[in-house]
């Protein structure tokens, strides 16, 4: 009786018992792997949990569907017209995270037909580059990007733009505007610091110059989400 209900589930199925659970297995061991990295070189304000789970729950989804599907065109487009009906609106944040949920994708369809290896490799492989990027910050134009912002009183002199230019390889005025009582100035810059200068030296010296105050500096180095 056994015998007859495991050969029916292969006929069905394609897979044994035995494979389904080692492909879902593998899919969830590969789907962490993927979350971890995530998790270990995400930037930016954008992170989510919620988001690391989804990794590892699309990593073994995808993995039960290519089973499902097996070798059969029915199964394939019957998915297409079923999935079809589902809305996604979530919004995703950081385009980086696309990229991890195709690799979800393509690590789930290996394990999930049974190609272990190219699954496996594909999780190496591709979190491998992603702690390199991470390492050797690539992709940031500049080093040291910060916005500079402060009020300037009106009433005197503009000493504060040879000390910003003193101190930075390049800097741009972005914004200003007249305070409420048109006495002050509220100034923001672009600015990026000389390598031997250091960011807190800067503001100390730069709030002590006449007519400044309220000095913020905020790090623009990498994209930000808010």
């Amino acid at each position: 009786m056994e015998n007859q209900l495991v050969e029916a589930m292969s006929g069905v199925f394609n897979y044994t018992p035995m494979e389904v659970v080692l492909n879902s297995l593998v899919a969830f061991i590969l789907g962490l792997v993927i979350a971890y990295t995530y998790k270990k070189t995400h930037q930016g304000l954008s992170y989510s949990q919620s988001f690391v789970l989804t990794i590892i729950f699309v990593t073994i989804i995808i993995g039960f569907v290519m089973m499902v599907i097996g070798n059969s065109l029915a199964r394939a487009f019957a998915l297409v017209g079923a999935l079809s009906i589902i809305r996604f609106r979530t919004v995703v944040k950081d385009t980086k995270d696309t990229a991890y949920v195709f690799m979800a994708l393509a690590v789930g369809m290996g394990a999930g037909t049974g190609n272990y290896f190219i699954a496996l490799y594909a999780t190496i492989f591709m979190s491998a580059v992603a702690w390199v990027l991470f390492k050797f910050n690539f992709g940031v134009q500049r080093s040291s990007d910060f916005i500079l912002r402060f009020y300037f009183d009106k009433t005197e002199d503009d000493s504060y733009v040879s000390y910003i230019n003193e101190h930075s390889e390049n800097n741009a005025l972005l914004h200003m505007e007249p305070s409420g009582d048109k006495k002050k100035l509220y100034m923001t810059y672009d600015i990026s610091l000389k390598e031997d200068v250091e960011m807190n030296d800067f503001i100390s010296e730069f709030s002590k110059i006449e007519g400044i105050s309220e000095v913020v500096l905020v790090s623009a180095k990498n994209d930000i989400t808010y």
